[in-house]
Order: structure tokens, then C-alpha cells, then sequence
């Protein structure tokens, strides 16, 4: 089949082994997939990975022991959890010591004419939703795991550092609950649609002098976090959601002086993420910017990079089934 692997370089094939069929997992076509930061920082050496890339993507289940999921349009949750030990047990699925990760760890990706995902991780998507606004899903879970780990008062002062990819979906949810937010960025051409919903959007250097109750690190990059850090006030929270290929410096004892709450914050809920796109609540066109044949892949990686969302289309037709 068709498929952009990482083996310590990017490039396309077109003879890699398909997957087969296992217990308890389901072949699906991917019709789109998404390039993140995770997966440009993985050619970069992030977690060691070799193999397919992509974790964000919608497609049709064409095989599964389950005949009720068999051409049922999907996305999936990039954490094949055993279901059995003690961390899954108390609910635990995303730290589940045994897991596999799609396209990150141990699981060959979606960026490929097939990928096989357990039954566990499948969520029907609503014929109302976009292929082009379902694969943003897995994003906009991980801002929605945000809410599950914070509780955001409306009157809460909020601050996003980074206006990427993943920003784009943070701002959109730490606005719902009535929050002031502000986005703290360097792409002034990508503020519109957040200032049309009520997000201020300024450069760092306008807000040197604020500090925020919750900041949010999306940026990918230690100068982020560093940024981020000098914004949260003592006894505020800092959630870091940047992962990348590189050493970052953190004062931890001023960490202790003022009291800040750290909070690590990965993958969210999906169920969630669906409702949001299905009621309108979450913009997500103006965010794509080029869409790619799978075979041009190693050129979508090299123009994402800076970019806004860059979309890999596997199904030629874009058809599903």
C-alpha cells in the first residue's frame, strides 16, 4: 500500500505491508489525515519513532470481527490501551504503561491507504460533520482535556502562548465558559477569526506587564514556555501542552516562591470534541491551509512547517467505503 514513513528520513512508498486484521481492531481507509507539530518534531527525533506518521485523520472501517462498525465513517483515539491492567482499571487508558500510541510510539500511523486501530478507540463521526472538520478532532480533544484538568471560572484572566495549530483550538474552548482570553502569538494574519469570536490577540511584548490566572504553553518551542512562565501570576496555573525535540530551562525554585501550579496536559475526550463540531460551536476552515496528495507527502511536511493546518489527502476520490 501507500504510505509517508519515518525510518531516520520522510519519504513515500508505495509497496510498505498493509496491516492485517487483528482481534479487537479495525482496518480503516483514512480519507484525510492532518500534519501536526508532534509529527514534524518525530523527524525531528522526538520519541525515537520509526515507521508511518499520523495521528489526526477521518475514514471508513472496511474490516472488523464487529460487522456494526463496517462502513461507518470514524476517527480514533491515538492511545491503544491494554484494557487490563491497573491503570486502565481506575480509567487511566491514555497512561496506560502497555499502550501503543498511533503514529508516535510503536503504532505505524495514518498516513497510509490503511491503519489498523482497536474497536476501543473508534468514534462514529455525524454525517454533519466535514471529512475537513473531523480531522481536527484529536486537536481539539487535547484543548478540551484542558476544562477536564482545570476548572476556568468565568472571570478567570486566561492567556494562550502560541498561535499554531494547536492554539487555534485552545482559544476556541477557553473561551466557552465565559473566560477572558488572550492570545499571545506572532502571526497577526491569523488573528481575524479569533478576534471575530472575542479573543484578544496581542504580540508578548504588549503584555510583558500582565499576569494571567491560567496560561496556556502550545507553542512547541522553550522560548514559549519561558514566555508563558513570566505570565502567570503567583499562585496561578501553567499548563504545558508543547511537545518537542529539545531541552527546555524552567526556574524551579521560583516555581516554589510563587507557588504555581504545573499541569501536564495531553489527550483529551472525543465524544466532546465531536458535539463541539457538530454544533457549529468551533471553527475550523479558515484554519487549513494546502491540502496534499499522500504521494507529494514529504512536500506537505516541508510546507507545514510554519504553517497553518496542512491537510494529506490517502483517498484519491475522497470517497468513503
Amino acid at each position: 500500500m501507500q504510505a509517508l514513513l519515518f525510518d531516520g528520513a520522510l519519504r513515500f512508498m508505495t509497496d510498505y505491508p498493509e496491516p492485517a486484521l487483528v482481534p479487537g481492531e479495525a482496518l480503516i481507509r483514512p480519507h484525510l489525515a492532518g500534519i501536526c507539530n508532534t509529527d514534524i518534531e518525530i523527524t525531528r527525533g522526538y520519541m525515537g519513532f520509526r515507521g508511518v506518521l499520523g495521528h489526526e485523520f477521518v475514514g471508513t472501517v472496511v474490516a472488523c470481527e464487529d460487522p456494526a462498525w463496517i462502513g461507518r465513517r470514524v476517527v480514533g483515539e491515538i492511545n491503544a490501551a491494554c484494557l487490563r491492567c491497573p491503570t486502565c482499571r481506575r480509567g487511566d487508558y491514555t497512561h496506560c504503561p502497555q499502550r501503543t500510541t498511533l503514529g508516535i510510539d510503536r503504532r505505524d500511523g495514518a498516513m497510509a491507504e490503511l491503519v489498523s486501530l482497536p474497536i476501543h478507540c473508534l468514534h462514529a463521526v455525524p454525517e454533519t460533520i466535514s471529512d475537513e472538520a473531523a480531522v481536527w478532532v484529536e486537536p481539539l480533544a487535547a484543548a478540551l482535556e484542558i476544562l477536564e484538568q482545570c476548572h476556568l471560572r468565568p472571570g478567570d484572566q486566561v492567556a494562550v502562548v502560541g498561535d499554531g495549530k494547536l492554539g487555534a483550538m485552545i482559544v476556541q474552548v477557553l473561551r466557552l465558559p465565559g473566560c477572558a482570553v488572550t492570545l499571545v502569538g506572532r502571526h497577526p494574519e491569523r488573528w481575524e477569526l479569533y478576534r471575530r469570536q472575542g479573543v484578544r490577540c496581542v504580540r508578548a511584548a504588549e503584555v510583558a506587564d500582565e499576569r494571567f490566572d491560567v496560561v496556556v504553553d502550545c507553542t512547541g518551542q522553550p522560548a514559549g514556555l519561558a514566555t508563558a512562565r513570566a505570565l502567570v501570576r503567583p499562585r496561578g496555573r501553567l499548563v504545558l501542552k508543547s511537545t518537542f525535540h529539545a531541552p527546555s530551562e524552567l526556574n524551579l525554585t521560583m516555581l516554589v516562591v510563587d507557588e504555581i501550579t504545573l499541569i501536564g496536559s495531553r489527550c483529551g475526550p472525543f465524544a466532546p470534541a465531536l458535539r463541539l463540531l457538530e454544533r457549529g460551536l468551533i471553527d475550523t476552515a479558515p484554519l487549513i491551509s494546502a491540502r496534499y496528495d499522500l504521494r507529494d507527502g514529504v512536500a506537505a511536511f516541508a510546507a507545514a512547517q510554519g504553517a497553518m493546518k496542512v491537510l494529506l489527502q490517502i483517498r484519491p476520490d475522497g470517497a468513503a467505503g
